[in-house]
């Protein structure tokens, strides 16, 4: 969960104490290494569940955090996120052995259960996915950020390296999303399953490059947030907005290379985790700091196991898929592990505990089988395959061994087999090899993952309802497979009318509005407004200027009246937009109430109204909008 009692580094002197307290736990842990303090010959697993609320009414988040905490004093293992409507919990660390898996997926839904008890009474349900489908960029504004000191230093940390710029989002897929916003909070968007392996220092090198080698296909075939917005994007959205929400770097006419916070990686390590925590180091600033009162190096010549917290904060602040984490064990003995944040939150408990058993399996076959995974493939390729798995998901081409071209479904079936073998080895129950396996391999059949059942069933919904009942409905139908944990390769397409109550009341303009819009600007001529208009089947045209600020409106009421009156003359002339356009139409903005811009609409007597940023044009609303939301309501009736 990170540590909490962090502060912004406010001046040189608390700068200068932290580093050095920084450089003393690296050097402190070099000690360590070298002179075999750390546990190993056992193989220990862990878990962190991230999840999302959502108001049961109308499936948008519940920024009901805080007050569900009060009421969970007595569960030390939930906590806090970054957003209101996040919450995680700690899973109990335990052997590798036996029926860990059946534990931990029972501990997982018990403890879950035991949230939306809670969450019950502040009319609040749980939601498992990577992004949440109903989620809005107004949700991510820093009002929703989760008031502990830890995340008010991260935000100010994180914007005084922007130097003011906005943060940005680029993400093509099947849809474009390109949107700017003014804070970080987006990294609140992205909830995940975070599997822990512990390691032996002598095998951590071996074990942590093989954990980079199956980075790709992990995420190929747990996907699980390919929806955000209103767009289809990328399967594992989750990795370029996450990403991009964090990147603190600023474009340059120069070519020098800077490294964004969230990464993969750079190259294979050689040696010794201590690599990876030098190089963080060396290429990210300080962000926050910590009161460290302990000196590591003092505590080792007191025959004492330091804590490390200087490193840990700062590790806490960079953002690698595959984290190395340092702790100490009930036992007092230091231990490594690697924390694979690559799988996404959901579908369902089941499918989570099923791509956490495939990737330690993995990790235990492949450790057995291949001395060393850097004689085996690049990692220029390791770090392809992980970014086309995150666009593609389970319809990602590999490059593997000895530069093979290979398919998503037939990489997961020659690794089965691997992971299978790695779990024997391990004592693993039969019965939950058989079991969590089969759901991956199941899941790999039938070409069906979280993201691909959200893509299909959004499109499928699109075609009938407007977006924003669309999201609700999958919303909805996510939670409902969620509560019965049906593994997402059996969960059907939804309908429409599986939403039992539709209340768009509450919601804004920029939940309805038209954003992929027809325009002109003021010298174009009458007849191409005219033509535009009849291809285009619309009955309203914004006008805009060179910048994208609206100017004026043209209406197909005004191109009949303007037609009628050249019939009457008998003119030929061409007219220009800016002769007959409405020159101050009435306007709303994102943020607008949608019942307010009904109410708006009919006092005025007009069927549109174009949605503004400032003088900026970003969307319009339309009489057609309002139909289709009436409709719907009708059918529920």
């Amino acid at each position: 969960m990170g540590e909490q009692k962090v502060s912004l580094v406010d001046d040189q002197k608390q700068m200068q104490k932290f580093v050095k307290s920084l450089l003393n736990d690296v050097e402190a842990l070099d000690f360590m290494l070298k002179n075999n303090l750390f546990e190993s010959g056992i193989n220990r697993i862990g878990a962190e569940q991230e999840m999302v609320m959502v108001d049961k009414n109308n499936f948008k988040p519940s920024l009901v955090a805080m007050e569900a905490l009060e009421q969970m004093e007595h569960y030390p293992w939930v906590e806090t996120e970054l957003a209101k409507f996040n919450l995680e919990t700690n899973l109990d660390p335990r052997v590798f052995e036996k029926d860990c898996f059946s534990l931990l997926e029972k501990e997982n839904s018990e403890k879950l259960n035991k949230i939306q008890e809670v969450l019950d009474g502040l009319n609040t349900s749980i939601v498992l996915t990577g992004i949440l489908p109903t989620l809005r960029k107004y949700h991510l504004e820093l009002e929703n950020l989760t008031p502990k000191k830890r995340y008010f230093a991260l935000m100010e940390a994180l914007n005084k390296q922007r130097i003011g710029e906005s943060y940005e989002l680029r993400i093509m897929g099947i849809d474009e999303l390109l949107v700017k916003h003014s804070s970080p909070l987006l990294e609140a968007s992205n909830t995940s399953f975070q599997v822990h392996l512990q390691v032996s220092p002598d095998d951590f090198v071996k074990m942590y490059n093989i954990a980079q080698a199956l980075a790709g296909p992990m995420m190929a075939i747990s996907a699980n947030s390919s929806v955000v917005f209103g767009k289809r994007l990328w399967h594992e959205t989750r990795i370029a907005l996450f990403q991009q929400s964090l990147d603190t770097r600023t474009s340059h006419d120069h070519m020098r290379e800077r490294s964004p916070r969230v990464i993969f990686g750079r190259d294979w390590l050689k040696d010794s985790i201590l690599e990876i925590y030098k190089e963080d180091i060396a290429r990210f600033r300080v962000l926050l700091s910590s009161d460290v009162e302990e000196d590591s190096l003092a505590v080792l010549k007191n025959n004492g196991i330091p804590k490390l917290r200087a490193l840990q904060v700062h590790n806490s602040t960079v953002y690698r898929w595959n984290r190395p984490c340092y702790g100490i064990s009930e036992n007092g003995k230091p231990h490594l592990r690697i924390e694979n944040r690559i799988l996404p939150s959901g579908p369902t408990v089941i499918d989570e505990i099923a791509n956490a058993c495939f990737w330690l399996g993995s990790m235990i076959g492949l450790s057995m089988e291949v001395d060393d995974i850097r004689d085996k493939m690049s990692f220029v390729d390791a770090r392809d395959n992980f970014s086309k798995a995150a666009k593609f998901g389970i319809d990602t081409k590999f490059t593997w061994f000895h530069d093979r071209k290979i398919s998503a479904e037939d990489l997961i079936f020659e690794l089965l087999p691997i992971a299978r073998k790695g779990l024997e080895a391990k004592k693993i129950s039969t019965k939950d090899i058989d079991k969590y396996l089969g759901v991956i391999q199941a899941r790999a059949e039938k070409n069906m993952t979280g993201a691909r059942w959200l893509l299909r069933s959004f499109t499928k919904l699109s075609e009938r309802v407007n977006t924003d009942e669309a999201l609700s409905v999958l919303t909805a139908t996510m939670i409902q497979n969620q509560q019965t944990n049906k593994p997402v390769h059996e969960w059907e397409l939804p309908n429409s009318n599986d939403l039992k109550m539709y209340r768009p009341s509450h919601l804004k303009v920029s939940d309805f509005m038209l954003t992929d819009l027809t325009t002109v600007q003021k010298d174009d001529i009458v007849d191409l407004v005219a033509e535009l208009m009849d291809w285009n089947t619309i009955r309203y045209t914004p006008v805009e200027d060179s910048k994208g600020k609206l100017i004026g409106l043209i209406t197909a009421r005004l191109l009949l009246r303007h037609y009628m009156r050249c019939k009457n003359t008998n003119s030929k002339k061409a007219t220009l937009v800016s002769e007959i356009m409405i020159t101050n139409p009435i306007t709303v903005s994102q943020d607008t109430n949608i019942m307010d811009a009904m109410k708006l609409m009919t006092e005025n007597k007009i069927g549109c109204l174009p949605v503004v940023q400032g003088d900026e044009l970003v969307g319009l609303i339309s009489e057609k909008e309002f139909l289709n939301i009436s409709a719907s309501l009708w059918e529920r009736i």
